[in-house]
């Protein structure tokens, strides 16, 4: 998949430039003759630890950066033959002058005149990852082994040959070198226990391959390559939508966006003039509806920290200038890499903070009553780790957290994960397999709302070298569909029964079991179009409103088997509540027994809802009618029904509603709303309307 890790958006000098001012403090270290295997871990650590790479940094040159703290020269390392001395300062000056492929012949010969020369082979293959030449680097990995087997001071050639075996996907090659290497420290020291840690990771990988994951990823489409890379794909709950970050030729990231009709992606344009400007842009999140955005930037707007989170919404076709998340959000470390709830009231990021499991681990901040981000909490364990976290996903379920890290067992660098949110807390997390997940680094997974696609970066790459990244999508193998709760979701738009002017309405997901608000987003003031995702495995009311209008109540049962995921489309129109007008509105979240008048526990969110709306408009009358349809005694329905609606009216009237104000009539089976011709129409008929008298 993505094979970088995910730190964009900090700008400055480019990665190449930066590993090499690393390699050139590195090789010109000659105060550090008494760093040895000893300390090599120590400071792979301390690298990772202070390294700010900018934009995406490819696992090869990643581990190019800490192969060099490995490389100090220790001083039984060192020639005992001059001339072997000469030509190892040789190559070293010419790597200094920028000349990394003239500077191997000079290394080739040091270890000829000096076969015992350690540092030399530890340098040569050094020079050879660098030129991205891997093959020889591992032999002379080797030769440096070979010399001194079971000495510490043979450490460091230990670590650099099972780092690239590892980093080539050679798990059984590398797991003898990482064994041995193992013994060379303290069972329960720290860099005894990281060894061990690669070691369990090894054996993971090599089961993995052996039982890979039936996925079979294909490119999105070539339409949407108008740019050297393109990575962080997201995308709305029906996937009409895409919005993605794009590296431009002169180095610049926007964020770009595409629709598909159907059939084709559309060529993708800037997502706004507003968002887009002359530094980087990118790592965005988008809302289910595709309304809200919360993405990064780290240069050119005025911000916190290093990084910074910034919000804009869309109205019509038009986003608003971004805001800075403020300061419970944003700080002075690093804050990237958002998510969004599908509603856009819950957001995950990632940060450097202090207070953190680890180095970069994600954190989470939701939205109050009154529009601000609350305090972010760290979601803990067993998500973070005490390494890095990066590229949080949230599913449009609010349940399944996709995520990168490096902390937990894999194949190695960044793997994918999932975990599970419950009432206890996140489940113990997934490693996606392989071959989503590879030797490479992994980020940037975005799986559809229906779980049946997944959305990624593939890092393109000729001769070990990174060439550019493209969109790719894949059908969710079996095994992780099974785990991702699916969610369908209702759009469509909201408007004046009368004027057919569109409707800023808020729509309300209500679960019956509970009476908790699921989710609540708002149409667009401008178009009335809503999006509205409807969770599985459930009974939900669903509430459209906007004040001065009767709301629109629908009832969703996703208890019964059906199809999980399918979208649907469903256009509001909404009366307005003026008296004397014939216009009614359906209680379709009222429920009782077959020929009773009890009202089921579960109607108390929609009686709650009716009585919210008679306190806020205290001058309204309401009539509540009772229906049923034409099975039975007629007499006896007619009764029902009246019965029915006094109990509504009894139950308004305990929440404080003036009796006065509403009155109850029962029409049995008079004014059916479609024939009585089949089971379904029959359901439709037995029902509570209400009307304004």
């Amino acid at each position: 998949m993505a094979n970088f890790v995910a730190d964009t958006q900090i700008h400055g000098h480019s990665v190449k430039e930066k590993v090499w001012r690393f390699w050139m403090g590195t090789f010109r270290s000659k105060d550090n003759q008494r760093v040895c295997a000893d300390t090599v871990l120590t400071c792979r650590t301390t690298a990772l630890q202070t390294s700010n790479p900018e934009r995406y940094v490819s696992r090869a040159l990643l581990y190019s950066l800490l192969i060099g703290l490995l490389l100090f020269p220790c001083t039984s390392l060192l020639a005992q033959n001059a001339k072997a001395k000469e030509l190892y300062n040789q190559a070293i000056k010419l790597f200094g002058e920028r000349k990394a492929n003239e500077a191997i012949p000079f290394m080739e010969q040091a270890v000829k005149q000096d076969p015992d020369f350690v540092d030399a082979y530890l340098k040569l293959g050094q020079l050879y990852e660098f030129t991205r030449r891997y093959e020889p680097a591992v032999a002379a990995y080797r030769n440096a082994i070979k010399i001194q087997p079971d000495s510490p001071a043979s450490g460091a050639a230990y670590q650099s040959l099972s780092n690239t075996l590892l980093r080539l996907g050679r798990y059984a090659e590398a797991l003898p070198y990482l064994e041995k290497f193992q013994t060379l420290f303290p069972p329960q020291s720290v860099q005894g226990k990281r060894i061990g840690r690669q070691i369990e990771s090894a054996r993971f990988a090599q089961e993995a391959v052996q039982h890979p994951q039936p996925v079979d990823p294909k490119p999105l489409s070539p339409v949407l390559q108008t740019t050297p890379s393109q990575y962080f794909p997201v995308l709305t709950a029906d996937e009409q939508t895409l919005v993605f970050t794009a590296l431009k030729p002169e180095g610049d990231e926007d964020l770009l966006t595409s629709t598909f009709n159907g059939e084709t992606w559309s060529p993708p344009v800037s997502l706004d003039a507003s968002i887009n400007t002359p530094d980087n842009e990118g790592t965005a999140s988008l809302s289910a509806d595709g309304r809200m955005l919360v993405f990064t930037a780290c240069q050119g707007r005025k911000g916190f920290g290093s990084c910074d989170l910034y919000l804009s919404r869309k109205t019509g076709n038009d986003w608003s200038a971004p805001e800075n998340l403020g300061s419970s959000v944003n700080t002075r470390f690093y804050e990237s890499q958002p998510s969004l709830s599908a509603d856009g009231r819950r957001l995950y990021f990632v940060s450097d903070r202090p207070g953190g499991k680890g180095r970069r681990d994600i954190w989470r901040s939701d939205l109050d009553g009154e529009g601000n981000w609350r305090e972010p909490v760290n979601i803990g364990e067993p998500v973070n780790t005490a390494f890095n976290e990066a590229s949080p996903f949230i599913h449009a379920n609010g349940q399944s957290l996709f995520f990168a890290s490096e902390g937990h067992v894999g194949m190695g660098g960044y793997d994918l994960f999932v975990s599970d949110s419950s009432a206890t807390g996140w489940s113990s997390p997934a490693n996606l397999g392989y071959p989503i997940n590879t030797s490479e680094d992994q980020a940037s997974l975005f799986v559809a709302a229906n779980g049946k696609r997944a959305y990624y970066s593939f890092e393109e790459q000729k001769d070990g070298v990174s060439q550019k990244s493209r969109l790719y999508a894949f059908d969710l193998p079996e095994s992780l569909r099974e785990r991702v709760k699916p969610v369908s979701y209702l759009k469509g738009i909201v408007a004046d029964a009368k004027t057919k002017k569109p409707l800023a309405a808020t729509v309300e997901l209500i679960d019956l079991a509970t009476n908790q608000v699921v989710s609540r987003v708002q149409a667009d003031q401008q178009t009335g179009q809503y999006t509205a995702v409807l969770p599985s495995g459930g009974e939900y009311a669903l509430y459209v409103s906007v004040p001065g209008y009767l709301f629109k109540s629908l009832s969703f049962d996703f208890t019964q088997k059906r199809d999980a995921g399918a979208g649907m489309s469903m256009n509001v129109p909404l009366e307005p509540a003026i008296a004397g007008e014939t216009a009614k509105e359906t209680l379709n979240n009222l429920f009782f027994e077959t020929g009773r008048y009890d009202l089921a526990d579960k109607s108390r969110t929609e009686l709650d809802r009716l009585s919210a709306f008679l306190k806020a408009s205290p001058a309204v009358k309401i009539e509540i009618a009772g229906h049923t349809d034409d099975r039975g005694d007629a007499a006896a329905n007619l009764t029902l029904s009246q019965k029915r609606a006094q109990a509504v009216v009894a139950y308004l009237t305990k929440t404080g509603v003036d009796p006065g104000r509403i009155r109850a009539a029962g029409f049995g089976k008079t004014r059916p709303l479609v024939p009585n011709t089949s089971d379904e129409n029959r359901r439709l008929n037995r029902r509570i309307e209400w009307r304004v008298l």
